[in-house]
C-alpha cells in the first residue's frame, strides 16, 4: 500500500464517521516538560567561588561540557594563598586553551572563562590573562 493510498484511506474513514485520532494516536510521540526545558537551556552563566585549589575541578568539568560560561570569584584564594591562586589560574588558562575558549580578569577579584563559542569583549576594565606570573605579580603589587 503506497503512501498516497494510506492518506486516502485515512480521509475516507473520516468521511465515514470514524475519528482520525484513533488511527493516528500511535504515530505521535508526546514531549514531556523536562524535554522542553532541556532544549531551552543552551548556555549557562554560572558563578563559582574558589577558596581552595580543589574548587577548580567543577569549573573545569563544566567548561569541558561546552555550555557554561564561568564567572570565577578568586578573592578567597587570593587572600589565603597566592601560590595556590597561581596554580588555579594556570589550570584554568590551560583548560581554556585546550577547548579554544577565552579567559579574562575583570576587577581585582573576578575571572571570566568561556567555551569556544563565546568571546570576551575587552575594555580597560578587563585584562588578558596571558601569563599567570604577570597576573599574580599585579595582584601582589596591589596588596
Amino acid at each position: 500500500m503506497g503512501t498516497f493510498s494510506k492518506i486516502k484511506g485515512i480521509f475516507k474513514k473520516d468521511e465515514e464517521g470514524m475519528e482520525l485520532d484513533e488511527d493516528l494516536g500511535e504515530e505521535y510521540v508526546e514531549l514531556t516538560h523536562a524535554d522542553n526545558k532541556r532544549s531551552k537551556a543552551r548556555v549557562t552563566v554560572r558563578p563559582f567561588i574558589v577558596e581552595d585549589f580543589t574548587d577548580i575541578k567543577p569549573i573545569l568539568d563544566s567548561l569541558r561540557e561546552g555550555v557554561t560560561i564561568a564567572l570565577v570569584n578568586i578573592r578567597p584564594l587570593k587572600e589565603k594563598d597566592i601560590i595556590e591562586l597561581k596554580r588555579a589560574v594556570s589550570k584554568l588558562k590551560k583548560t581554556c586553551d585546550a577547548i579554544n575558549g577565552d579567559i579574562a580578569g575583570f576587577g581585582e577579584d573576578w575571572v571570566v572563562v568561556t567555551p569556544s563559542f563565546a568571546q570576551i569583549f575587552r575594555t580597560g576594565q578587563t585584562e588578558d590573562i596571558r601569563e599567570t606570573s604577570s597576573a599574580s605579580e599585579k595582584m601582589q603589587a596591589q596588596e
